[in-house]
């Protein structure tokens, strides 16, 4: 499967049985797997879209959304337990304005899922951890 690198944004193949086994990057030597949401911008933004074999879960946000901060940890949490079955990234909606316009994107935060550049799901509003989790294991992937 193809996954693209959070840090030097290269795309690496990963044999699926060996997602769980900390893969490094075949370029940077950087983790390929996070535990934390990775950061996008207008650059890498479609990189990660369009290529990752692995659903790619976009949290657009912004600094001053109290519901985006409340969502935060949420997310950052569910990174940690679940980055083997999906990608996690964000996208700050203010410094990015373009893309949130591209992306039809008009409340945040809103939670947006890519499969292979084509988006599969998308939820708007901040959830409860279980709830989220739930909407993840309930997606049709």
């Amino acid at each position: 499967m193809q996954v693209i690198c959070p840090s030097c944004h290269t795309t690496n193949r990963i044999p699926y049985e060996r997602i769980s086994d900390g893969p490094k990057c075949g370029q940077c030597k950087k983790p390929v797997i996070q535990t934390k949401p990775i950061d996008l911008d207008s650059s890498s933004f479609l990189k990660h879209i369009n290529n990752s074999d692995l659903p790619v879960i976009v949290d657009f946000w912004a600094d001053w959304c109290g519901p985006c901060k409340m969502m935060a940890p949420i997310y950052e949490k569910t990174t940690g337990e679940m980055n083997t079955k999906f990608q996690f990234t964000k996208l700050d909606t203010q410094k990015h304005q373009q893309l949130a316009a591209r992306y039809k994107i008009q409340s945040i935060p809103t939670l947006a899922v890519f499969r292979r550049g084509k988006e599969i799901a998308r939820q708007s509003g901040a959830l409860p951890a279980q709830q989220f989790k739930q909407w993840l294991d309930n997606l049709k992937i």
